[in-house]
């Protein structure tokens, strides 16, 4: 498939609004490479700061061939192919992330005629199976920015693609084909239409006010309100989803730290009940699909054994009740949990919206 370059290139030299975004996407997809590379990728583009975000999806290394040559021997009349050995094949793979990389940056630098763009970071993203689960996975390798004054110092001709990447403070592994995760440079966009404006509930608590017979909504807003508390010494964000009443994703932090950072997922239960192991699977799905580093769990009451055994491991924390009560204590709000006056609470109250 060819995506229209003629058109998108008009809207970028006209400055149409998302203009440097889609001209961008077409040059990527449009780029030579292989008909099984994947083409989905996404750019961002932030006309203050002229810094544009790439997340581009990279091959995984069942894209490389194994086959290395095949000979005709006559005498025999026979094909004989060789192969590659893993150890070559995964050196292989390696190369062509990095040039990948570098390729790409060089690409959108060139056809930016108009030099909209000052810097660009380069998120690459492999998706694979997990041989652990048998479940896709949306990992990040390779991280890099890199200005257009420093990238234009560079002869691409004669750079070794590794040497290069690193020299740029490009972030990746030792090893790429072991698909290790690494927090993005920058994270993604941060316009998610499901983000809604938030509100604060922590000054409305008390020592007698009892978390667990919250509103579902003002709960979710709480939670929210006290990781915001948390993250933002570090420059960190936190938006509130839109209503999902326990479904889905309720907050987002993103972190800009580039160790321990990226893109959290938040989910809020105010149970009665037990937690069970369903909805730890459902986080760790989420965190997945949302390509995620790390998924958190916060609910007024606690979990079961099974589902604290689920979360070894992986990228998932569950804070039970007395968690929450300590985290907010930690920054200075009193609360109460009290499961029973709570059951209580919430049956009156669905009582009254029947009869009502």
């Amino acid at each position: 498939m060819v995506w229209s370059a003629a058109l998108s290139r008009q809207k970028y030299l006209e400055k149409c609004d998302g203009g440097v975004e889609e001209y961008f996407v077409t040059l990527l997809r449009n780029s030579d490479y292989p008909d099984s590379f994947p083409r989905q990728h996404e750019v961002f583009f932030n006309p203050q700061t002229k810094i544009a975000l790439v997340e581009y999806s990279l091959p995984s290394l069942q894209h490389i061939p194994k086959l290395k040559e095949v000979k005709y021997i006559r005498s025999r009349g026979e094909r004989v192919e060789k192969y590659l050995s893993d150890a070559a094949r995964n050196k292989l793979y390696d190369d062509v992330i990095y040039q990948i990389a570098l390729r790409a940056v060089h690409e959108l630098y060139q056809m930016d005629v108009s030099r909209f763009v000052e810097s660009i970071v380069f998120n690459g993203w492999v998706k694979s199976i997990n041989p652990a689960t048998g479940k896709e996975t949306n990992t990040c390798v390779v991280s890099v920015q890199v200005g257009r004054d420093e990238f234009s110092k560079i002869d691409l001709a004669q750079v070794e693609p590794k040497a290069c990447f690193k020299a740029l403070k490009g972030i990746g592994s030792s090893t790429l084909h072991s698909l290790m995760a690494i927090a993005p440079i920058i994270v993604l966009n941060r316009e998610d239409k499901r983000f809604v404006p938030s509100y604060n509930v922590a000054g409305e608590l008390s020592d007698a006010y009892n978390l667990a017979a919250m509103e579902w909504e003002d709960f979710e807003h709480l939670i929210r309100e006290v990781f915001e508390k948390e993250f933002v010494q570090y420059g960190g964000e936190v938006k509130v989803t839109r209503a999902s009443r326990d479904h889905g994703v309720d907050a987002v932090v993103f972190d800009p730290d580039p160790i321990r950072g990226g893109k959290i997922i938040i989910q809020a239960k105010r149970y009665t009940n037990t937690v069970d192991v369903s909805a730890v699977r459902d986080l760790y799905g989420t965190v997945i699909n949302e390509g995620a580093s790390k998924g958190i769990l916060v609910t007024t009451a606690d979990y079961g054994a099974d589902a604290y055994e689920f979360a070894k491991g992986k990228p998932i924390t569950l804070l039970n009740g007395n968690n929450l009560l300590h985290l907010l204590a930690k920054h200075g709000h009193k609360a109460k949990i009290d499961l029973i006056e709570a059951k209580k609470i919430i049956a009156e109250r669905e009582r009254q919206a029947s009869a009502g």
